[in-house]
């Protein structure tokens, strides 16, 4: 047992990740021939200790391959510091840099980026759903200037609720909190569809709590507090993502069984969680970005989907809460933090 975490199975890759660095190491060094030195422009949305372990993997991938920032490759860095409505100004702002590629991390930058521009590719690390969401043609032929890799918003939802229900058997109002339009209304509506279903399987009341930004997070914990939730579903975001530690906070003073898509906030004291991996998704951009480079186009490189989804348990946090999680979750579990 290391570092107080015992490993279940360390099986957490995207598709085609095994191949990646027998193939990137040329590909570096052919681009770095050239006079010129390539320009990326990172297109953030929080203030940059949010988002600053993302970049550091990010950073970190493109070192793997070969470009160092400041060396063999310029990154320029735009913030939209939490307010989502400035990234088509920061977009446009990248562009006028003269970046080779803009990369994000989420379906809304991609979104403003692809607004500003149909010719500057850009590589976007874990998107929702993006044919519906109209960021590309479809998954296997994106057919533009868009590419990267899906985290699969709406299919793991049911997922995650039935893994709640399974922790929490006696819980019958389930709360949700999600961040509205933040995708597409195609894709919102799936996300909404797919858990009401879920929750009519499982005999459980929803109450639907939308927020557009952290400072609305005390008001949908008050409204769970009053309506006396037992449970709570975080819907993928990633405004609610870079908030986890705040969130996990406000979970804990309510007491409640929280499930979460991503594994970021079980390392900050959260219940559960359920899905990819968004740094690997951060590594797998930066291959993109070589790859591009090396003078493969957006529109030939398929959305990649992750093949393998981790399981993550705190047991510390389940004891907190009078929890005792079931042998059969525990042994699913690709990860318990003890």
């Amino acid at each position: 047992m290391r570092f107080g975490q015992l490993k279940r199975r360390e099986f957490i890759t995207l598709l085609g990740c095994a191949a990646m660095n027998t193939v990137i190491w040329p590909v570096a060094a052919r681009a770095q021939k050239t006079a010129k030195v390539p320009r990326i422009g990172y297109l953030g949305y929080s203030a940059p200790p949010l988002e600053r372990h993302l970049v550091e993997v990010f950073q970190e991938g493109l070192r793997n391959i070969g470009y160092v920032d400041g060396r063999s490759v310029a990154i320029e860095y735009r913030s939209a510091e939490g307010a989502l409505e400035r990234l088509p100004v920061l977009a446009n702002e990248l562009l006028g840099l003269n970046v080779d590629i803009i990369v994000t991390l989420a379906t809304p930058g991609a979104l403003a980026a692809k607004q500003a521009t149909n010719t500057v590719p850009i590589v976007v690390a874990a998107m929702a759903d993006p044919a519906r969401d109209g960021l590309v043609a479809s998954l296997s032929r994106p057919g533009g200037n868009v590419t990267g890799a899906t985290f699969l918003g709406p299919e793991l939802i049911p997922k995650r609720l039935g893994l709640l229900k399974e922790v929490v058997p006696a819980a019958s109002r389930v709360a949700v909190l999600w961040h509205p339009d933040v995708y597409s209304e195609r894709t919102m509506g799936d996300m909404l569809n797919e858990t009401e279903d879920a929750a009519r399987k499982l005999r459980v009341q929803l109450q639907l709590l939308g927020v557009q930004d952290a400072n609305e997070f005390d008001g949908a914990f008050s409204a769970m507090s009053r309506n006396r939730a037992d449970a709570l579903l975080v819907f993928p975001s990633p405004m609610l993502y870079l908030e986890y530690r705040r969130i996990v906070n406000l979970v804990t003073k309510i007491r409640l069984a929280a499930v979460y898509p991503w594994r970021e906030a079980v390392d900050a004291g959260g219940l559960m969680s359920y899905g990819a991996s968004i740094p690997d998704m951060m590594r797998h951009a930066a291959f993109l970005v070589g790859r591009i480079f090396a003078g493969a186009k957006p529109a030939d490189l398929p959305i990649e989907q992750p093949t393998k989804f981790e399981l993550v348990v705190n047991l510390k946090s389940a004891s907190a809460l009078g929890l005792e999680i079931p042998p059969t979750t525990l042994v699913r579990a690709d990860e318990v933090i003890e």
